[in-house]
């Protein structure tokens, strides 16, 4: 390993220090705007083993990254992960571990994730009614995501925020009740633009589209949002409610385009590095690991030498929702 590794810097000048990481498409909810209801998971041969993972984890830090975030799919379902978490949350330059969940296996796991060394937890919630989640999820059980939720606040996390995907006509009344449960708990909470990613049955996203303003004009009805410069080093623009320790977040692909500052990288759960959530610009990094084991030098080159196909941006375009405008879902992308 060289002293002074390259970074990661694109062709737009842009430095890469973010990485997530699918570690499974798998999950015990079915959520509307993720997957469709019956859906075909990938064999086991063709995922990354967890030590491939953690191999992949350690070259991206080698080369700068100092944020890696597990997503899914549900990453808790997936057998064994917590020696991924233990194994990644021990890398020296690694700053912060950060995870996304439905929260449905966090009674269970809130303070060994916390141990491991997990500082933040993101926690998708897109209702507090238990029949209304039940219909969004599909399989969800409301009362053990809220039973998570407090057990992850008891475990003592520095920040936990929940996300909701807004969507028109399902969950718009909502918005200002889950701001309030986030307020009453101290946590944040991030609104979400439905991005058009895979091919979901039974529902128009153009007719449930929101876009982040709307939404914070329902929170001002309410609230007084005032705008910070804070961030989490992710797409989030971020508000702050006088008085209370909460922070509102929108993350607007759509109407508040965030590209031209993307410091991020996606690894799917089958290896493929995607340059951009909203192109195909990717690569195989399965076929690096599997073809020449155990080189973490060939690992490192091939990603440094995939900066130079990183796109300049996405073509979500909110006028088309009906299309999707990547074929793969986000359960296999990594939310």
């Amino acid at each position: 390993m060289p002293a002074h590794p390259p970074s990661l810097v694109d062709n737009f000048g842009r430095q890469v220090t973010y990485l997530r990481m699918s570690v499974t498409d798998r999950c015990d909810f079915r959520c509307v705007y993720c997957m469709s209801e019956e859906m075909t998971f990938l064999p086991r041969s063709q995922i990354l083993s967890l030590e491939e993972m953690a191999q992949v984890g350690r070259a991206f830090v080698e080369l700068g990254v100092t944020k890696i975030r597990l997503t899914g799919g549900e990453p808790l379902v997936r057998r064994g992960v917590m020696q991924l978490f233990r194994t990644l949350g021990a890398l020296d330059g690694l700053e912060e571990l950060v995870l996304t969940t439905n929260g449905s296996q966090l009674p269970r796991y809130a303070q060994e994730l916390r141990d491991a060394g997990v500082r933040r937890l993101n926690i998708s919630l897109d209702s507090l009614d238990p029949a209304r989640f039940r219909r969004i999820t599909r399989t969800g059980r409301l009362e053990k995501v809220l039973e998570g939720i407090e057990a992850a606040v008891a475990a003592g996390f520095d920040r936990i925020k929940l996300n909701t995907v807004a969507m028109k006509g399902r969950n718009s009344d909502e918005i200002v009740p889950i701001v309030d449960y986030a307020v009453e708990r101290g946590i944040d909470v991030s609104f979400i633009e439905e991005m058009p990613l895979g091919a979901v049955d039974g529902r128009d996203r153009g007719e449930g589209f929101m876009s982040s303003d709307e939404v914070r004009g329902i929170i001002e009805t309410a609230h007084t949002l005032r705008p910070t410069p804070e961030t989490t080093g992710g797409p989030s623009r971020y508000f702050r409610i006088p008085g209370s320790e909460t922070r509102i977040g929108f993350i607007s692909p759509h109407s508040h385009n965030f590209c031209e500052s993307c410091n991020r990288v996606r690894v799917t759960v089958e290896g493929l590095l995607l340059l951009c959530l909203g192109q195909e610009h990717s690569k195989d990094l399965r076929a690096v690991l599997r073809e020449s084991p155990g080189d973490q030098e060939a690992l490192r080159r091939a990603i440094a030498d995939s900066m130079a196909i990183k796109p300049r941006g996405h073509d979500f375009n909110a006028q088309r929702m009906d299309r999707p405008a990547v074929l793969r879902h986000m359960n296999v992308t990594g939310g």
